[in-house]
This record gives C-alpha cells, structure tokens and sequence, in this order.
C-alpha cells in the first residue's frame, strides 16, 4: 500500500527536529531508521501530518566515553554497535545483545534508538537496558531530561517520550570487568524473541558478587528480574544457579499469543535465564545447554 499524504521535515539539529514537531502539531512523528515505523505508514495504520526524519542530525549519530558512562546516540545503528570498540569493552552486553536482531539489513539501517523508543516488549534492546540501568536523554519544547531505564518503558509500545518530544542518546555505566550474556528463544531465524533473558554479573572468585537480570517479552514492558538476582549474590555452582533462575517468573505478567502460552514463556524464563547466567561466568557459548 502507499502511505498517506504527510509533510516532511529533515532537521540537522535537536533544536531543530524538536521544533518541526512542535510545528506539526499533535499527529506530527519521528522517523529514525524506519524499520517499524515504515510498514505502519504503509500499512495506514498511522497517517501523520509531518514526518520528521532525525537522520541528518550528527549529535544523534556519536558514541562518546563520558567517563563513568558511555553515551549512545539514538541514531546510531545496530551494525554501527557491534563494530564500536566502546561499546564492546564497557557495555559488552548491548553488543550481544544487538548481534540476535533481526539480520544484517535491518541492522545496517535501523537504530539502537528507535527500537528503544518504539518499545515492543519482544523487542530485545530493552531489557539490556533496562539490566544495565541505563538512562535516556530526551528533548522537547521544556529543554533536555533525563530518564532512568526503569521509568522510561510504561506500556505496551509505550515510552516516556511525550509528545513532541525527541530521544537524544541513552548512556550505560561503564561495566568493565564484568561477565555478561544474552540468551532468548525465538521460533526461527530473524523472528521476535519469545522470550528472552539479558545477565550482567560481577564475580568474587567463583562467587557471584553482584548481578543484573532483565526479562524479554514477560509482561507488556521488560522486566527486572529482581528476585533472581537476590538468589545470584554470593551464589557459586551450577546448582545455586539454577535455584536462583527458578525465579525469573516472579512478578512477570506474559501472555497468551500464537508464539506461546504464558505458562511455556514462565518455563523459558526460568530456563533461558539459567543458560545465561551459566554462559556469562563460562565465557563459553555452550555452557548451560545440557
């Protein structure tokens, strides 16, 4: 199908996407790298009266060290994160994470950023910044705010952007030195995740000294798999692990769809979660299958 009629806007500048939203009025978007948002205009399922396209605003596009974080442009893509050497020494779980999306043209083009902003609960991005406590810039008509990772996700394909506002970047706090693995569940190649689980630990020794647990496609936003990493800290073997993974379940809400049942989705949580802890601390790809 052929989109709508719409207006189109292609500022260089924050200032300047912020106020062509402002001038589109209550319909007015943001385009990023398009891969959602795209097929909906196609579709009709959205008509907007001005499209503002953010690509052409440099600010969006740098991953810069910012000393205790690293700060990630909402414009930067998925190919651009798995080849950032930042990236893969201090956030090495985003990259993990953003190497099981999609395939290799969705992430030439689409961003880290637009896929946090559109916000699907199967999408992966989310719960390793949720995992990793991430904060997000974000500017509108008021001047920049920033957001922590657990208020910024507040429904289903719901952001705590608000209207005529743009997401600016999202920083990590540095974590070098720690293990890290994403491990998810999808029917075939490409698909969404199923479910999927997101593991940040600090080890003492063999002993897990701090953890970090976010839950893919367990409820209508990612989950902070809170009671997992209670069980994780001073856990050490495979058998505390797997009693600490029991209880990715806890407070998740997972539906009834055609990719499964919400009881099977408790199971992969609970699952998924132990392979990535046990995959994290190993270092090893095959640990935690048997």
């Amino acid at each position: 199908m052929i989109p709508a009629k719409f207006d189109y806007a292609r500022p260089s500048t924050v200032d300047e996407a912020v106020q062509a939203l402002a001038d589109g009025g209550e319909d007015a978007k943001v385009l990023a790298g398009g891969q959602s948002f795209i097929p909906v205009l196609r579709l009709r399922l959205a008509a907007p009266s001005t499209v503002v396209d953010i690509g052409n605003i440099a600010e969006l596009k740098q991953v810069s060290d910012e000393g205790d974080k690293i700060k990630v442009g909402a414009m930067v893509t998925h190919a651009e994160v798995l080849d950032n050497d930042l990236i893969e020494q201090y956030i090495p779980l985003m990259k993990l994470i953003t190497e099981t999306v999609a395939d290799r043209q969705v992430r030439h083009r689409g961003t880290m950023g637009g896929a946090l902003a559109h916000a699907d609960p199967a999408g992966d991005l989310g719960a390793g910044a949720l995992a990793l406590e991430a904060e997000f810039e974000i500017a509108g008509p008021d001047g920049r705010r920033t957001v922590a990772a657990a208020d910024f996700f507040d429904d289903y394909l719901t952001t705590a952007i608000g209207e005529g506002e743009v997401l600016v970047s999202i920083s990590y706090p540095k974590y070098d030195g720690w293990k890290s693995h994403y491990e998810k569940f999808n029917r075939m190649a490409q698909a969404w995740a199923t479910v999927g689980s997101a593991v940040a630990v600090r080890m003492d020794g063999d002993t897990i000294a701090e953890a970090r647990v976010a839950l893919t496609n367990m409820g209508t936003t990612p989950i902070r798999a809170r009671g997992v990493e209670e069980a994780l800290v001073g856990a050490s073997g495979e058998d505390a692990i797997a009693k600490a993974a029991e209880r990715a379940a806890e407070g998740t809400s997972p539906t009834d769809d055609l990719s499964a049942k919400a009881d099977y989705r408790e199971h992969l949580a609970k699952v998924l979660t132990k392979r990535a802890v046990s995959k994290a601390i190993s270092g090893d790809a095959d640990a935690g299958n048997k």
